[in-house]
Formats: structure tokens, C-alpha cells, sequence
């Protein structure tokens, strides 16, 4: 029981240190590649969604994997926005400068989440039409951040 409880011990320890771990980038670039490589897990599924909900005969379930993906990438991108991953170097980048200096950035982050979440619970529910209109408030919200804050 004792080495049970040991090994349980120091796997929650683990865990509790990856979120301070994630946010130690060696270099600048490891944070660019980070938050893109989630916002390219978001827009693959998003996607994905899209193309479900224009079928025939949308697969409820891939469209369920999808927002269910998509809710835990949603919270990911923030953590690659350190100091120094401005500039791009090596890996270029479309952010903005503002996105790192403008306070609406964490309003539009913070409401992207709460529509992916409802996007997730949507899904669950299975009702096509309500995973339809969730998406078009998620895509929404998606936009206000690429339209201000993402270099074409």
C-alpha cells in the first residue's frame, strides 16, 4: 500500500509540474511552433466539423471528436505567447504585435473557450441543427481574433 500511495505521490507531482514546464520555452521559436501546431490541431477539426455538417448524412460521432478536440486545443495557444516569440526568427509567425500588447486578446481568448465548450456540449447532444448554429458562433469568435490580430 505504501508504494502505491509513493507511486501515486509522485505521478500527481508529475502532472502538477507540466504546466509550469510547458511555459519554459528553450528558445522563441519553440513557443511560435507550439501555439501554431495547436491552432493547427483547432482549424484541422474545425474543419472537420464544417465538412460533417455539409454532408448528406453529417457522422455524429466525428463531429463529436472533433468539438471534443477542439475544446481542450482551445487552451493550449496561450501558453506560446511568451516574450521574445513576437518576432518570429527562425520560424515566422502572423501574429500581430498587438496581440501581445492588446488586452482584448485575453477577452477573445476567454470567449473563444467558452464558445468551444459549448461547441463540445452541443455535440454531445447530438442535435445537427444546435451543433450547426454552435459552430457558426464558434467560427465567429475564431474570426474576430484572425481578422485583428493575424497577418495574411
Amino acid at each position: 500500500m505504501r508504494k502505491l500511495l509513493l507511486t501515486f505521490g509522485l505521478a500527481m507531482a508529475g502532472l502538477l509540474a507540466l504546466p509550469a514546464q510547458a511555459q519554459n520555452f528553450a528558445k522563441p521559436e519553440d513557443a511560435i511552433r507550439y501555439r501554431q501546431s495547436a491552432y493547427v490541431l483547432m482549424g484541422n477539426h474545425m474543419g472537420r466539423i464544417n465538412g460533417q455538417l455539409k454532408a448528406d448524412k453529417p457522422d455524429l460521432a466525428a463531429i463529436q471528436r472533433s468539438a471534443a478536440i477542439i475544446e481542450f486545443a482551445a487552451g493550449l495557444p496561450g501558453e506560446g505567447f511568451v516574450p521574445g516569440s513576437d518576432k518570429g526568427g527562425l520560424v515566422p509567425t502572423r501574429a500581430k504585435p498587438e496581440v501581445f500588447t492588446d488586452p482584448k486578446v485575453r477577452e477573445i481568448g476567454g470567449k473563444l473557450r467558452e464558445e468551444v465548450t459549448k461547441l463540445n456540449a452541443v455535440a454531445k447532444g447530438g442535435d445537427i441543427a444546435a451543433i450547426r448554429a454552435q459552430f457558426g458562433e464558434t467560427g465567429k469568435t475564431c474570426k474576430s481574433c484572425h481578422d485583428n490580430y493575424r497577418k495574411d
